[in-house]
């Protein structure tokens, strides 16, 4: 069983999850339709997943910030700066 956290929530219902695999550690995103589509739950590798179509999707944004927040980035009047020699 993989886990899961949810990435967007489509206004029509459907649901995105980015999901990891615990035995293998392996990522990919989890598209759940929304019930009255019919469709079947499909896991996506992550690289097909951010190519596919625009990078305007929203769910596509929404996993990019989710990877954003694991970089810890000075703040902006100190990017690139190198640090201080006491």
């Amino acid at each position: 069983m993989s886990e899961r956290r949810e990435l967007y929530r489509g206004p029509n219902g459907e649901s995105w999850y980015l999901g990891r695999e615990p035995a293998t550690g392996n990522a990919f995103v989890i598209h759940q339709p929304n019930g009255p589509s019919g469709g079947q739950l499909s896991h996506i590798a992550l690289g097909a997943f951010l190519e596919e179509g625009t990078k305007e999707r929203p769910e596509q944004r929404a996993l990019l910030r989710l990877i954003a927040t694991l970089v810890d980035v000075p703040p902006f009047g100190t990017r690139g700066v190198p640090p201080e020699n006491d």
